[in-house]
């Protein structure tokens, strides 16, 4: 039962950065390697915030600025610089780690006997694990209306539009350069309250934490596509977030059968191109059992 909880609650707090990746990867259509950055940015931050005495909610609004700011060094590379949006997000990625280097002090930063948002009076009182389930639910609400809120207003369909046809946009007067920093400022925001809030949850920083994140981030957007089908936008941020819970049950599946958790990056990848593979091995079961039905027909 704690094994479930704890999924469900990881689910929920990297479902954070899967909504992250999804403006970026699915709205923009551009892959942001900033990341896996940021992600460890967010986290070092907020923990080495909470260690120098600083509220933890104070903390963890610090981790989510830091993340807006690394979105918009690479927003600035990649519309004003002219470098394409992977190189420029490798380079900001890159920079982070000798930054977060220096935030922290150390590779790795402990939260030991700190508080931290996951052991204020009310989440602490919860069963274990249910303080994390708790933590995500009400943070996920917050970011999923607060982002729907904004995807429908003039500035959010100006947004969409950028992403789904720069050329189109350009011709309504919207500034397709300027929504692609707004995006990578909002995305990165988001990252780094995950890595803030991630770290505060596993009571530690770590300095290669990001590594894998990007992957972790698409298994949830893709899964969630996979599992729930056609929806409208409001209904993918959602089903983004239910692709993460997925996600975790899938993890603690495998473990369970007994994989090395040594392998969990291997596992990762493996799970997310199975993933990406079912759209095109459906397409081809349906051509398949279409063309057979026509020979039978045929004959």
């Amino acid at each position: 039962m704690n094994l479930v909880v704890s999924a469900i609650g990881q689910g929920l707090l990297f479902g954070i950065l899967g909504i992250a990746l999804f403006l970026t990867f699915r709205i923009l259509d551009f892959p942001d390697m900033t990341v896996e950055g940021t992600f460890p940015f967010g986290a070092a931050v907020a923990v080495s915030a909470i260690t120098h005495g600083i509220n933890p909610v104070v903390a963890t609004l610090l981790a989510t600025g830091a993340g807006m700011l690394a979105g918009l060094v690479t927003g600035l590379l990649t519309t004003k610089g002219k470098i394409p949006v992977l190189l420029a997000g490798i380079l900001v990625m890159t920079c982070l780690f000798s930054i977060n280097l220096k935030v922290m002090g150390r590779a790795n930063l402990s939260l030991l006997n700190l508080p931290n948002i996951f052991k204020s009076k009310l989440l602490a009182s919860l069963p274990q694990y249910f303080d994390t389930v708790v933590a995500g639910m009400i943070v996920i609400i917050v970011v999923v209306v607060l982002l729907i809120l904004f995807l429908n207003t003039r500035m959010g369909q100006a947004f969409i539009a950028a992403g789904d046809n720069p050329q189109m946009a350009k011709s309504l007067g919207i500034n397709p350069d300027n929504q692609k920093i707004l995006g990578l400022v909002i995305s990165n925001g988001l990252v780094g309250l995950a890595g803030g809030l991630i770290a505060q949850s596993n009571g530690y920083a770590d300095l290669n934490m990001g590594i894998g994140v990007i992957v972790i981030g698409l298994a949830a957007i893709i899964i969630g596509e996979v599992a729930f089908g056609d929806l409208s936008l409001s209904q993918r941020i959602v089903a983004v977030v239910m692709g993460s819970i997925i996600y975790r049950f899938i993890i603690l599946i495998v473990l369970a059968l007994g994989m090395d958790t040594n392998d969990l990056k291997l596992i990762s990848a493996i799970i997310l191109a199975i993933v990406i593979m079912v759209p095109t091995f459906e397409k081809k079961f349906k051509l398949r059992r279409t063309l057979r039905n026509g020979v039978v027909k045929h004959d």
